[in-house]
Parts: C-alpha cells; structure tokens; sequence
C-alpha cells in the first residue's frame, strides 16, 4: 500500500467515521479508552451476540488517528467471532510495534503500517483496539 493510498484511507475514516454515535441500549457494553497524554477520549460501545460481535459504535473526542483507526477496526471487526477480534487486535497490535505481522488480516488496517516509527502516534492508533479487546476479555470471565 503506497503513502497516498494510506493517507486517503485515514482520512476518509476520519471525516467519515463508522458508527459515530451514542448508543443507549442495555444490551451495549459500553468501555471508556482514553490517552492520559492528549485529548482522544472514547467511548466504545459494543453488542454481542453470544461470542459474535454484532455491532460497534463509539462517540467521544479523539485526533485523526484514532477516530480513523476506531472506523477501521469497527469495519473490520463487525460480525466476527470474540477470537477473530483478538487476533486482527494481536496482528494490529504487532504492525504498530513494527513486528512481523498478518498484512493480508488487517486490510485497511495496513494504512497504520509505519506507525510504529512514531512512539507518540502509536497510542492513537491503538486506543480503539486496548478498549475492545479490554471489554472482550471482561466478556469472557
């Protein structure tokens, strides 16, 4: 995937996020992420469907990074199976460390990739993906 190519997919799920909204519904788990360092606090909420998660959707103040990165992981993670989500959040999570990871798997995702030359930026890209993975395994005790 080219530079051009990742800004446009950041910035298309930036100025056109998925699921951008507050949910009041019971049947939402809902899980607050934030960065102690800057503004990006979110909440994500999310519906599961036994082990299938059935919808996301989030609201909060964040940066371009993680408001895109929430767009794409909500993309990307729809549908899935508890375990499918922990392992796209694993391989996003050994992307952004600039390990080996599943380029194929994370799709757009990918627009992250050189993330990890920048310490900063890293927290915003996986801020979405610490509080899903954080209210699967609250889930799962």
């Amino acid at each position: 995937m080219d530079e051009n190519t990742k800004r446009e997919i950041i910035m298309e799920n930036y100025t056109h996020p998925t699921n951008r909204k507050r949910v009041d519904n019971p049947n939402y788990f809902k899980i607050n992420t934030n960065n102690a360092s800057c503004i990006d606090n979110l909440d994500i909420y999310i519906k599961f469907n036994h082990n299938i998660i059935e919808d996301i959707a989030f609201e909060g103040e964040a940066c371009a990074i993680s408001i895109s990165a929430t767009s794409i992981m909500i993309n990307n993670l729809i549908g899935k199976t508890k375990d499918e989500a922990l392992t796209y959040i694993h391989e996003f999570y050994h992307m952004t460390e600039g390990e080996e990871y599943n380029e194929e798997l994370l799709k757009e995702g990918n627009a992250y990739s050189n993330i990890y030359k920048q310490g900063n930026r890293k927290t915003c890209a996986t801020l979405p993906f610490r509080g899903l993975e954080k209210a699967i395994l609250e889930q799962n005790k």
